[in-house]
């Protein structure tokens, strides 16, 4: 497990087992969660998605008690994107990328109050596993190309949705969290 830039912001690596077959990997383990101050018995719902070459999905958040997930690309390859939501913390406003693909395994862990996203960087599979119901009332979304944010998408812009393609700007919703 490694601690990233951003508070709270874990990655962990499994360790695949391969063979002439194909190969084996533990997807998630509770007791690893737990060692690393999560509570595994807090996820309660397990999603995919799949994206062709060049989708953004994101920027995504929660209001409220936010949303932590773990988050990894079973098929493909990603570039995982986080931006600091959370007002109080130390790396408030602040991103990173992470690569999640099927060579590594490895699953990132987004707290509650980050914004989050990714760019399909093959056709990809996502998995994620959440700590929360969905409640469309808490959503939040800031625009993937936002100029205040300046996010390093490594490829052209494929396919996003017209929720993503009209979600508010940074500077306002930075505005809304910290009035």
């Amino acid at each position: 497990m490694t601690r990233l830039a951003l508070e709270g912001v874990l990655l962990f690596v499994p360790t695949p087992h391969h063979d002439e077959r194909g190969f084996f990997t533990r997807t998630f383990d509770a007791a690893v969660a737990a060692e690393h101050g999560l509570d595994p018995a807090a996820f309660i719902q397990d999603s995919q998605s799949r994206s062709r070459k060049g989708t953004v999905r994101g920027m995504h958040g929660r209001s409220g008690r936010g949303e932590g997930k773990l988050v990894r690309c079973a098929r493909g390859a990603v570039l995982d994107m986080l931006v600091d939501a959370r007002p109080g913390s130390p790396t408030f406003g602040r991103h990173l990328s992470v690569l999640l693909d099927d060579e590594t395994f490895a699953h990132l862990y987004v707290p509650p109050g980050l914004l989050h996203g990714y760019q399909a960087l093959t056709e990809a599979d996502v998995c994620y596993r959440i700590d929360r119901e969905h409640d469309p009332s808490e959503d939040l979304a800031v625009r993937y190309d936002d100029p205040d944010l300046a996010l390093p998408w490594p490829l052209p812009v494929g396919a996003i949705s017209g929720r993503d393609s009209s979600a508010g700007s940074w500077a306002e919703l930075r505005g809304r969290l910290t009035a």
